[in-house]
């Protein structure tokens, strides 16, 4: 796995580091591996072209020599170039599980923009599968509405990607979003420890959520939220009274535009500051994403995240002993 180092890293955003493709323009490349591959080859490129490259980035199949270290395990290529001792790590040391959690309910299917949150959320999960495939590491999908959809385990073989992408490809069903049923499933179904990640618009009770999460993380699991919002919810906007409609339960209401930007705002900080104050407490990061964001963004947050997780638990060991029991190109 490609970790950003921290401390350089403070020193530089990853809207600094990333060459920015337009997410329109992504959306409208029609196939989904290809999305997917022109984000992560954007990402390396901003990578490259950043003052970090060289300083900030390690590659976590190597690591420095230590004394008492098999020498057989020594690079000697590396050595040659770099002047410095690399041990080798083998692929059993470096290779993790992650599972993709996303949300396909007809809430989803919500945009103001030329795409959805949906069109938004698949194309974040290919990149991410797409992302953690080429660094070998086993990638799960599941898929969810008010009741799982689609379950892959976790992977790595040839047209494991590709199976992948089919079931993120399905349309939006359901008529509803329960967020505990996949969470509860992923961590009864998966037993050995990786990284889980939820991708999804939140709209869902608070401390249900917590309970579940709290599970996952007892278990063992590394886990990251990307909430992915339409700009139009993070910055609501009602030109006049209007008849509005529940996407997902088909029910009509009227809305007053002076009151209704105000009670909007008031409940979704506060839920925001619930789903945070959830999140601080359990050791899970969240991240609110707009649709119009650069895809790029995302996967340093998943960087950021797993180097911070994996830290945490190498220095407390505490979710470890609470447990019960990401070169080549993907197909």
């Amino acid at each position: 796995m490609v970790l950003p180092n921290r401390n350089s890293a403070s020193k530089a955003s990853a809207s600094d580091l990333a060459a920015k493709i337009d997410p329109g323009a992504v959306m409208r490349i029609k196939n989904l591996q290809l999305r997917a591959k022109t984000v992560v080859e954007g990402f390396f490129n901003g990578l490259h072209r950043s003052p970090l490259h060289g300083s900030s980035v390690e590659f976590s199949e190597y690591r420095p020599y230590t004394i008492g270290d098999d020498l057989r395990g020594l690079d000697w290529k590396r050595y040659a170039r770099s002047d410095r001792y690399y041990i080798k790590k083998f692929e059993d040391e470096t290779s993790r599980n992650g599972y993709l959690v996303v949300d396909q309910s007809q809430s989803m299917g919500f945009g103001s923009l030329e795409y959805t949150k949906i069109d938004y959320a698949r194309t974040l999960a290919a990149t991410f599968a797409y992302f953690l495939t080429l660094q070998r590491d086993c990638v799960g999908l599941m898929t969810f509405d008010e009741a799982i959809a689609d379950y892959i385990p976790a992977r790595r073989r040839v047209g494991h990607l590709r199976q992948l992408l089919v079931a993120l490809s399905r349309p939006v069903s359901g008529t509803g979003t329960d967020i505990n049923v996949p969470l509860q499933q992923i961590a009864n179904l998966v037993h050995r420890r990786g990284l889980v990640l939820l991708i999804s618009d939140l709209l869902s009770p608070v401390e249900s959520l917590r309970t579940n999460l709290a599970y996952l993380r007892s278990r063992g699991h590394e886990v990251a939220l990307l909430r992915t919002l339409d700009p139009s919810e993070l910055d609501f906007h009602l030109d006049a009274p209007s008849m509005v409609q529940d996407i997902e339960t088909g029910q009509e209401f009227y809305l007053d535009p002076e009151t209704a930007k105000s009670d909007y705002q008031e409940r979704f900080s506060e839920h925001q500051a619930q789903l945070q104050n959830v999140c601080d407490s359990l050791g899970v990061d969240l991240y609110t994403i707009s649709t119009r964001e650069p895809l790029q963004d995302s996967l340093f947050h998943l960087l950021d995240s797993r180097q911070r997780q994996t830290r945490g638990t190498a220095r407390s060991g505490m979710i470890a002993r609470a447990a019960t029991g990401l070169k080549g190109a993907p197909s």
